[in-house]
């Protein structure tokens, strides 16, 4: 099995190879077929998060990421093998041979939090790609069956990024949706936004001003169906979003999750407005605290979705049949190319990897 992994924070991925593992217990192996490059995996590689403040960075060895790591949960792949302690009635509508959406956010799988569907928000993770060796990979294991959601028919390479762009967007949508009447504001207009603007139009909502400060991006949202587009670096953005937006602004929603992003955002809402924040860009906050109560804002923060919002998402992707992002296939040897490619800003939509 050919791998690429993360053997030293901010060092390249390095190529491994060993054997081909088999599945144990409720385990099920899969030849991946397309795994996606995640903003977040930039996270995972350089090893940590900017809190801001002149506080020491989140370091995510202390938060029991150890490596060396395989990245990758956006992973699609074919099912090659079952374990030995997979019955037939946790297969479901899978079989040898299907290919399927690995659902990455896992937990300790025995905590009320996960009993109740939760997984993601577990106080002891067990994810993919980050706690446990993830897609950027020729296969990989899976833990139990019920984390592989069966596509047919769906392109892998396309749906790849659904495992994370598209269910943390179609979470944090879910959490606007009493505001869709009126517009909303995104801001960030990478593979999330992307996405968001996708999804937003499939859930009924009105329509969303983009917000990025690459031309290059706010013209693909533009291509996606955003209502507007504003550099978010221009000195009057705020000016900008109050005239397209043509009313109250009642909802912001942040993939980009820095200190300059979610001012704006703050800025920009109405009395009662909501603010959810899903980048992990980095920094601090700088909003002016009496503004909170006064203004009676919302501030929440959304961490990516459940297993069941992920099968719902597939289940709108069908049935409102909604195009995919843009994405870039890559061959799985230039991981540490698409790594960078997606540090540089020079991406547009996802790159995939394929092995």
């Amino acid at each position: 099995m050919k791998s690429f992994q993360v053997t030293e924070f901010n060092a390249p991925l390095k190529e491994v190879d060993q054997p081909t593992p088999q599945p144990t217990g409720t385990q099920v192996l899969i030849k991946v077929k397309a795994a996606g490059v995640c903003h977040s995996d930039l996270h995972i590689w350089e090893g940590g998060y900017d809190l801001g403040h002149g506080r020491k960075p989140l370091s995510l060895k202390d938060r029991g990421v150890s490596l060396p790591r395989t990245m990758g949960h956006e992973s699609v792949g074919e099912i090659v093998a079952f374990g030995p302690d997979v019955k037939a009635a946790d297969k479901g509508d899978l079989k040898i041979g299907d290919v399927a959406l690995v659902y990455p956010w896992l937990g300790c799988g025995k905590c009320d939090v996960c009993l109740a569907g939760e997984e993601n928000m577990c106080l002891k993770p067990a994810s993919l790609g980050v706690y446990c060796d993830g897609g950027y990979a020729d296969h990989m294991t899976v833990p139990n069956p019920k984390y592989l959601l069966n596509l047919k028919g769906l392109d892998p390479v396309t749906a790849a990024p659904y495992a994370c762009s598209g269910v943390t967007t179609y979470s944090a949508l879910k959490k606007v949706e009493a505001d869709f009447k009126t517009p909303i504001v995104i801001i960030g207009a990478g593979g999330l936004g992307l996405m968001a603007l996708s999804l937003l139009k499939a859930m009924g909502g009105k329509g969303a001003i983009v917000v990025d400060i690459d031309a290059r991006k706010r013209e693909a949202a533009e291509k996606a169906g955003a209502l507007a587009t504003v550099d978010g670096s221009a000195p009057d953005a705020l000016e900008q979003l109050a005239q397209k937006a043509g009313g109250p602004i009642r909802a912001v929603i942040d993939l980009v999750g820095n200190a300059k992003t979610t001012q704006l955002g703050f800025d920009c809402l109405s009395k009662g407005g909501k603010l959810v924040i899903v980048g992990l860009f980095g920094g601090g906050a700088t909003w002016a605290l009496p503004l909170i109560p006064i203004k009676a804002i919302t501030i929440q923060g959304s961490y990516v979705g459940n297993l069941r919002e992920t099968q719902e998402l597939l289940d709108l992707v069908r049935s409102k049949k909604i195009a995919p992002i843009p994405v870039t296939p890559m061959p799985l040897a230039k991981a540490n190319e698409a790594l960078v490619d997606l540090q540089k800003g020079r991406l547009v939509g996802r790159a995939v990897l394929m092995p």
